[in-house]
């Protein structure tokens, strides 16, 4: 369904033509988030392939400090649709995954091994831990993004950490970071490519440049802004600033992570 070209990619991306085609990543290039999905289903026999490329990605030490719990029950999946914003794409999508860093499973392994895992209460442990669950959904995205199907990452699942925790029975050692839709993309829906930021916004060469600028990239996001319906006068730093503030509930997580038994020292 999606088959722009790099070079189409790479323009809608940064508003300029790549120095060199390389079609070989377009499809990397060509990644957006889709939010209409088909009711077409995705087997399960795909899906556990796309389990075992997550399970693929690299992981600190070889701890796979993550899990995932899949909800495919309609009215579970219509409570975790209301605790994260009321998102649609949640109810559409033929999949959903909640992606977890886990300290249970290996903290459980310790004890029948009686080993000490009281390290696990560092905050390195839980930052090693979002990190492998975070590589492991992009390295599972983009094998669903190979076969033409669509994702959607869902923020909002920490929105509301009690109700997850009640609703996917999780211990303690355990956190919903964030969510993660699969599906087939609806026929005939619009979903852009979104342009990012130039490479030399992100991109520094031995030292970090103090002296970035955002200015052009205002511009290119005011126009992509008006494309999508939406007040071009609010510029993309003018809304991330002001997202930075709208925490919609998630400013307990770190009190709540100490409950959850990530001691965080």
């Amino acid at each position: 369904m999606f088959d722009e070209s790099f070079a189409e990619a790479w323009e809608r991306r940064y508003g300029s033509k790549p120095i060199e085609e390389m079609r070989e990543l377009s499809r990397f290039l060509a990644h957006r988030s889709v939010r209409r999905f088909s009711k077409e289903p995705v087997p399960e026999s795909t899906v556990s392939a796309l389990v075992a490329s997550a399970q693929s990605a690299a992981t600190s030490s070889n701890l796979q400090l993550w899990s995932i719990v899949s909800i495919q029950d309609a009215a579970r999946r219509e409570q975790i649709a209301k605790i994260a914003a009321d998102q649609h794409q949640i109810r559409e999508a033929a999949w959903f995954f909640a992606f977890l860093a886990d300290h249970y499973r290996l903290r459980e392994a310790g004890k029948r091994v009686e080993q000490d895992t009281s390290g696990l209460g560092f905050m390195e442990f839980f930052v090693m831990a979002s990190i492998d669950a975070a590589l492991a959904a992009e390295r599972m995205v983009c094998a669903a993004e190979s076969l033409g199907l669509g994702i959607c990452y869902i923020g909002a699942l920490r929105n509301d950490p009690p109700a997850v925790k009640e609703l996917l029975e999780l211990p303690d050692g355990v956190f919903a970071l964030f969510g993660l839709c699969i599906g087939w993309p609806e026929e005939g829906a619009s979903f852009p490519i979104k342009p990012r930021l130039p490479q030399s916004s992100i991109w520094f060469r031995e030292r970090y440049d103090k002296d970035v600028s955002v200015s052009e990239y205002d511009e290119r996001m005011r126009d992509f802004y008006v494309s999508e319906g939406m007040k071009g006068e609010f510029t993309w730093s003018m809304r991330s600033a002001r997202r930075t503030s709208l925490l919609t509930g998630r400013e307990v997580i770190q009190e709540w992570l100490r409950k959850q038994g990530f001691n965080l020292k």
